[in-house]
């Protein structure tokens, strides 16, 4: 079958299944129902790109290495025990393991593969190659799956060997030149490097399963946590090379924006509001300010102005402002149309009106017993709240293991069309460089 079709072609592609339908006796499937991912993984970056596939109704099966397992087990013990990263990501899971250093793990790791649609891995490059587990080698062997590696930097180029935790790809990137208030730089206070590596991974394998459902053709998914990052810090970058001068670092204010950031109200608390446009920044200087005259102010009178007076102006806000008490500020500033919210704890985030109006939060089974989780940020209509437990470390090795050696035929993941077997589809080769 070719991979390429013509440009005149729309709809479906030639042997691509039609759109069905499901009974309401049969209960709404989600999208990746019957997909088998196996996940060999630790930290953030794939273990949150494998959370998502789960949450989308994928068999996720977490490969873990004996005497510990995923070492994010162990950030801490938090939540009954168990740590609040692996709650975040183990969701949804099933947990096996697997010594690969010997052969009989090897050969189990094998059957997997061979069961499965998509394989993911964020091991170092290097490791990768010397087990046969980077994407190439893996399909070499099974031209079926979707091999996913997600590395630090890159398989190749000068730093393909270098560490890359979180913090080290931030500094990498620029991001933390860019975060933190005058002279002080700050992290920013997630995952975030792990976290866009996850979401270009997790995004990709879904590309992924799209186009060897309609080309026949598995192709391999390469994801570096400094090209996600690099991604998702290009509107500063292009700010800095096309300006010749590297936005400021203020805090919570905008470098290209005023006002804009956290201002103190007159009880001690402090309100965040953002001004975009000249017409906000009437309303602004009418209703809450109390002073019309001061939209037409030289000093002020738009945007670039009031960037170059940003400190002058924070304080004759604060001045202002320092008459209400947040509430107060919060209310006058929505009677002006002003975009405004509160500087929440972290901690509030669990009891925030919103989430819990909207039914965000669900039970969620671990190790030590139940915590709430968010529900996806898209939750299939109809299809319930069960996203699965937390696993225990180990706790599906033997229902795992006796599912690799079910010969009935009738347990392997289903083929990714109905006219084209597993043997049949074909593995993508790169081209070669010159």
């Amino acid at each position: 079958m070719s991979s390429t079709t013509s440009a005149a072609t729309t709809g479906p592609a030639a042997g691509s299944p039609q759109p069905t339908t499901t009974s309401a006796a049969e209960g709404l499937r989600r999208p990746l129902d019957g997909i088998v991912v196996v996940a060999l993984e630790q930290a953030v970056a794939a273990p949150f790109a494998s959370r998502q596939l789960a949450d989308l109704g994928a068999r996720v099966i977490k490969v873990e290495r004996p005497g510990g397992g995923d070492f994010a087990r162990a950030y801490d013990e938090h939540v009954d025990g168990t740590s609040s990263a692996f709650l975040w990501l183990g969701r949804g899971k099933e947990s096996v393991v697997l010594d690969l250093k010997d052969d009989e793990g090897r050969a189990r790791l094998e059957q997997l593969l061979q069961r499965a649609d998509v394989f993911l891995q964020n091991l170092s490059p290097a490791a990768a190659r010397r087990a046969g587990l980077d994407p190439d080698a893996v399909q070499e062997r099974h031209p079926h799956l979707i091999a996913c590696g997600i590395s630090g930097y890159g398989e190749d180029g000068p730093m393909a060997t270098a560490k890359a935790y979180d913090l080290l790809v931030q500094g990498e990137s620029g991001l933390i030149d860019l975060t933190g208030d005058g002279d002080v730089q700050a992290k920013v206070g997630t995952s975030i490097a792990d976290i866009a590596a996850g979401t270009y991974a997790y995004s990709s394998i879904l590309a992924a399963l799209h186009h060897r459902l309609r080309f026949c053709e598995a192709l391999p998914v390469k994801i570096s946590m400094l090209e996600a990052l690099a991604e998702w810090v290009s509107y500063p970058f292009h700010y800095a090379v096309h300006s010749g001068a590297a936005p400021l670092r203020r805090g919570t204010s905008h470098a290209t924006i005023a006002p804009y950031g956290a201002f103190a109200t007159g009880d001690g608390g402090r309100i965040l509001f953002a001004v975009q446009n000249d017409r906000e920044w009437r309303r602004l200087c009418d209703t809450v300010l109390g002073d019309p005259a001061l939209a037409d102010d030289p000093l002020y009178v738009d945007q670039p102005s009031r960037v170059a007076h940003a400190n002058a102006l924070e304080a004759l806000i604060e001045d202002r402002l320092s008459a209400f008490t947040t509430e107060e500020a919060r209310e006058l500033l929505e009677q002006a149309d002003i975009a405004v919210a509160r500087l929440n704890s972290i901690s509030a985030l669990r009891d925030h009106e919103q989430l819990r109006a909207r039914d965000r939060w669900i039970d969620t089974p671990h190790p030590g017993g139940t915590a709430e989780t968010l529900r996806p940020p898209w939750t299939v209509p109809g299809t319930g709240d069960d996203f699965g437990a937390v696993p225990a470390l180990g706790e599906h090795t033997t229902s795992v293991l006796s599912w690799l050696d079910d010969t009935s035929g009738g347990s392997t993941s289903p083929p990714p069309t109905p006219d084209h077997s597993r043997t049949s589809l074909r593995r993508h080769t790169a081209p070669t460089r010159p």
